[in-house]
């Protein structure tokens, strides 16, 4: 008998785990001082958020826990880090570079700086998803002031060269920010051997609590505020402490760290087994992102003559949450820009499912799905006047 629920969705959020709960709950009641307040309810929760900092710092192979700033939000972040840069480097050069499959929390805030004057250079990716290091090397100029490149992607689950790419802006002397929301808890993270100077993670994608986040800035890095205000985060991020969200990340990310070779195993064998099942009993499909570098949870297929909204909706029906490909969902008419620029006509991408894996789930889950999922994928194109002219034409 199957779950009621089967969720396939953890690259949209997770549940948070009871350890990091537990760990929050004093922070709610008990311990519900302001973190700058002098008297003992206000000390004991700077030394929980100063201990969150060096945790946070540790796991992520920070060279000094103040190197961690603690924000509300992956999208803060990122917003933070771009035009914080932008920003405080306007007098040497307007110019900046990102790739054309980023987040929209990268996406649009480089098309905002873009209204503002600056030139925004957007690098195309190949078939898989990768961006080449070479065309970032070319594509810096005397006014480039940042390269901001996802680590990896959150639909198709490519994993950037990251390293290779900071050491180009190194050489270059540019600042070099990566998004790693999606990379976060599921592949490891060395800020100092990727050689990136400022780097982005979002608590709710690893069993952490929704509203937090952190902005790595590396020591000597100088970027203007984005949260004006109190004195808080050593007067770079306005606002009185989230101690319990502090608290939940930090524990979140020390245990998805602790975790991480089995977590990864886990992920990809439920992946391959998901991808194998789908490949044998589904005709027509495709595989988007790169075959070995992606994320290990990460699989996103795309069916030949269907929709991917109807695809979900009747997934749905069975019990299983997942994602589609297209940004229909969410209002918009227009596939996603993601595998647009993957090189997925409209109609294809139209069509496209992103399953992403995570703790809770099972080999019988997965079976479930691709059962499911077969039978869904044969009644709709039934429905289909193309794929009837297909087959006519075959």
């Amino acid at each position: 008998m199957q779950k009621q629920v089967i969720y396939f969705d953890h690259a949209a959020t997770t549940y948070v785990k009871p350890e990091v709960l537990e760990a929050m709950l004093p922070y709610f009641t008990q311990e519900y001082g302001n973190a700058s307040s002098i008297y003992s309810i206000g000390r004991s929760n700077r030394k929980a958020v100063e201990d969150a900092r060096a945790s946070v710092a540790q796991a992520i192979g920070a060279a000094e826990p103040s190197e961690i700033y603690f924000t509300g939000s992956g999208t803060e972040s990122d917003n933070w880090a771009i035009k914080g840069a932008a920003a405080a480097l306007r007098k040497k050069g307007k110019h900046i570079i990102t790739s054309n499959i980023e987040h929209p929390a990268v996406m649009s805030t480089c098309e905002y700086l873009k209204k503002e004057g600056y030139d925004i250079t957007f690098l195309p990716v190949d078939a898989e998803g990768l961006v080449n290091p070479e065309d970032v090397d070319k594509a810096i100029r005397p006014d480039t002031i940042l390269v901001t490149i996802m680590m990896a992607n959150n639909e198709i689950g490519t994993i950037q060269p990251i390293k290779e790419i900071g050491a180009v802006c190194k050489k270059h002397g540019v600042l070099f920010h990566s998004d790693a929301v999606q990379a976060a808890g599921n592949i490891a993270i060395n800020v100092r051997e990727l050689g990136v100077d400022l780097l982005s993670i979002s608590g709710h994608k690893f069993y952490g609590p929704k509203g937090t986040g952190i902005l790595y800035m590396r020591k000597g890095v100088k970027i203007e505020s984005l949260i004006h205000g109190g004195h808080q985060e050593r007067n770079r991020r306005a606002g009185t402490e989230n101690v319990p969200g502090i608290v939940g990340f930090a524990k979140a990310l020390e245990l998805a760290t602790k975790n991480l070779d089995a977590h990864y195993e886990k992920l990809k064998s439920l992946r391959d087994r998901a991808y194998k099942g789908i490949s044998e009993k589904i005709p027509h499909i495709r595989l988007n992102g790169h075959p070995e570098k992606r994320l290990p949870g990460n699989l996103n297929v795309s069916f030949r003559f269907v929709e991917g909204e109807s695809v979900l909706l009747m997934l749905d029906m069975k019990g299983i949450k997942a994602s589609s490909g297209s940004a229909c969902t969410s209002g918009s008419l227009d596939p996603s820009h993601v595998l647009l620029a993957i090189g997925l006509p409209h109609e294809i991408a139209h069509g496209s499912l992103r399953l992403s894996f995570g703790e809770v789930n099972t080999e019988e889950d997965v079976d479930y799905m691709v059962d499911s999922l077969s039978e869904i994928i044969t009644k709709l194109r039934n429905m289909s006047p193309l794929y009837e002219d297909f087959i006519k034409g075959e």
